[in-house]
């Protein structure tokens, strides 16, 4: 039930982007990622079916780096916009340079999704916790759980409480 943490970002397509405004009719996923992480390599075709999924759904999606370019070039904003448009991504894809933002969501991996619904037209937070259950094969996959905490907001059923929390990489802090 946690409220959205708005925020305005610079997107890897020159426009700024207000995570509000991004959100769909049935609610917004904001996912931590990053460029260099192997989790996020591993599964990064994953986040952007899911999120296309979810928006024929009605729910918004934004993808945010937070990770210090500085200490890890693969992270630089160049190269956010290179991962973006190579994998299609449809979705903006901002840079949270301050890192602000990440400390706000308590965002502490790439990749980490937060699945808001859309309740009278305030975000509260349904889902924080893992994409699915394989992060290296997606053969083996066998709960889709970012999914199925979606359905379960659209058959009107509540999240299960149990949530798996999120692998992969921490974010990268600025020192």
């Amino acid at each position: 039930g946690w409220p959205l943490q708005d925020a305005i970002l610079p997107g890897v397509d020159g426009n700024e982007h207000q995570l509000s405004e991004a959100a769909g009719p049935g609610g917004l996923v904001v996912v931590f990622i990053c460029n260099h992480c192997p989790y996020v390599k591993a599964v990064i075709g994953k986040i952007v079916r899911d999120v296309h999924d979810l928006a024929r759904e009605g729910v918004g999606a934004i993808a945010i780096s937070s990770n210090d370019p500085s200490a890890y070039p693969e992270d630089s904003f160049a190269t956010m916009m290179r991962v973006a448009n190579e994998h299609g991504f449809g979705f903006p894809y901002v840079f949270d340079e301050s890192q602000e933002v990440a400390r706000a969501y308590g965002a502490v991996c790439t990749p980490d999704p937060f699945l808001y619904e859309n309740v009278g037209g305030r975000f509260e937070l349904r889902y924080h916790g893992r994409i699915d259950d394989s992060w290296k094969d997606p053969a083996a996959v066998q709960e889709r759980d970012l999914q199925a905490a979606f359905d379960a907001i659209l058959d009107g059923r509540p999240v299960p409480p149990d949530q798996k929390p999120a692998m992969g990489c921490s974010i990268k802090w600025k020192t």
